[in-house]
């Protein structure tokens, strides 16, 4: 099913598979949506209710003038929390999402039972700052100009190993986020290492050999707060 609450000074549009079951939150990356969770939802319904909402400027959430950089992604969630009513959700982000899950989890303690990171973007200041002076707003700029079917093609020689299903649901949600979005990128983003010391419940940090965060970086994170697993996936990017 799908809804919309007003939290933060936003509609937040959000899918959910309902249910008396144990709430988990997937929080998608840059040009990402709730529907791009599609197919893990289905894995996960049978002993979830999982709750996926579309980020501020992406799929059928408000997409206002200004405010997107991580803290108000993260007000965003704990709003959608409250207005919710969800009691000790689990976080899952990915990205975007996985430093504004961690963001939320620095911030709200044991309200929340576990986080789930999956290739956050735990990036180094220099590397933040090549990011933002790229050309990446000017690729999306480009996208969205094309047709839906070139933005497949595109997608299907760029992903060749992703299913049929997830190429669509990845390539609808980009050609529906915001220019305005990208102003994430806009450094400097909250410090990682401080975030993830302060986080007080269990975190899963789940990266690839070939992502953003190195198996160094996770170590690090793993030896400043004991509550962290990490788990490495081989022959993976960041499209985790």
């Amino acid at each position: 099913m799908s809804g919309v609450c007003e939290a933060n000074g936003i509609k937040i549009h959000y899918l959910r598979t309902g249910g008396h079951k144990p709430p988990l939150i997937p929080l998608h990356g840059l040009t990402g949506s709730a529907a791009c969770w599609t197919p893990l939802a289905r894995a996960l319904e049978g002993d979830y209710d999982v709750v996926m909402p579309d980020a501020r400027g992406h799929g059928s959430s408000s997409a206002p003038r200004h405010g997107y950089l991580y803290q108000d992604h993260a007000s965003d969630v704990i709003g959608l929390i409250q207005a919710l009513g969800l009691a000790a959700p689990v976080l899952l982000g990915h990205s975007m999402g996985g430093l504004t899950a961690a963001v939320v989890a620095s911030q709200v303690g044991t309200a929340i039972r576990g986080v789930i990171l999956a290739d956050p973007t735990f990036l180094s200041p220099r590397r933040q700052r090549e990011v933002h002076a790229s050309d990446v707003i000017e690729q999306h700029r480009r996208l969205l100009t094309a047709s839906k079917s070139d933005a497949l093609a595109q997608a299907r020689l760029r992903h060749p190993h992703r299913s049929s299903e997830l190429i669509e649901l990845v390539t609808d949600a980009r050609l529906r986020t915001q220019i305005s979005a990208f102003a994430v990128l806009t450094p400097p983003n909250p410090e990682y290492h401080e975030l993830v010391s302060t986080i007080c419940v269990p975190i899963l940090l789940v990266i690839g050999d070939q992502g953003v965060v190195s198996l160094e970086t996770a170590r690090e994170l793993q030896s400043s707060n004991p509550r962290l697993r990490l788990e490495q996936i081989p022959d993976v990017g960041h499209g985790i």
